[in-house]
């Protein structure tokens, strides 16, 4: 079930500035080539936050453990839902399957299944699978998945937040690639952390809210430096992420590459 992804290896085309930023942040991260000599990531994902309840999903992604490709975009969530099911998604496919390898639902093009969604319209399992699939993908490949063909980047004014000046670079995504919205923005700390990641869920529907996505405690797992604890925000009408409500929280445990 898996469809044909491109490899990331790095293919700059971009001013010398953007270059040296996406540089700092896959060299802070471990380096392309330390990269390249892995194929797969599995973590074990504590999930939470307001919006599972919101879309009717709770307790679903509690506990589970998320297996990615590094260079195709695949995931699978084991458990999901059921002891017995897992979830299995690429950009064109989302399936939940049983531990023996029978479909138990699956859906083509399932991004077209969000058309004449709102922030509040719940969601069925296969809505949650290819969100938290292609999220969980997103995040577990970031900063190097950027280096892909296809990526269009640019450089803004520096960010102030907490005392702190962060790099801020825009990223235009390919069509390709699931991901939450085709433009997003990416905060990177002196040391080529990513500290924030600002998208507008398109699959929340139009005027959806900016997502503020902060990262936090990295720790080093073969090579590889991986955030292990994430708290999502939306924003508020003056830009200001409102963190009297978590969204979405992710904390990540045993991390292994292979």
């Amino acid at each position: 079930m898996s469809l044909p992804f491109p490899a990331l290896a790095p293919a700059y085309e971009k001013s010398n500035a953007v270059n040296e930023l996406l540089e700092q942040a896959i060299a802070a991260h471990g380096g392309m080539d330390r990269w390249n000599e892995l194929s797969s990531v599995s973590a074990r994902v504590l999930g939470g936050g307001a919006l599972w309840g919101l879309k009717g999903q709770e307790g679903v992604l509690d506990d589970v453990v998320t297996q990615a490709e590094l260079h195709r975009q695949v995931a699978r969530t084991t458990p999901f839902g059921r002891p017995d099911l897992s979830s299995v998604v690429t950009p064109d496919r989302v399936v939940i399957e049983t531990a023996a390898g029978e479909v138990a639902e699956e859906r083509s093009r399932p991004r077209d299944s969000f058309v004449g969604h709102e922030i509040a319209t719940g969601w069925d399992r296969l809505h949650l699978a290819y969100f938290n699939g292609y999220a969980m993908w997103n995040y577990l490949t970031e900063p190097f998945l950027l280096a892909g063909p296809g990526f269009q980047l640019e450089e803004l004014a520096p960010h102030h937040e907490d005392g702190e000046v962060w790099r801020a670079l825009r990223v235009v995504f390919p069509d390709e690639v699931a991901t939450h919205s085709r433009e997003q923005t990416y905060y990177v700390d002196a040391e080529g952390h990513i500290r924030r990641h600002d998208y507008v869920p398109d699959v929340f529907g139009p005027g959806a809210p900016v997502a503020a996505n902060y990262s936090f405690d990295p720790r080093r797992y073969d090579g590889i430096l991986v955030p292990t604890r994430r708290l999502v925000y939306l924003l508020d009408a003056e830009g200001r992420p409102d963190k009297n409500t978590v969204i979405v929280s992710i904390e990540l445990q045993d991390v292994r590459f292979q």
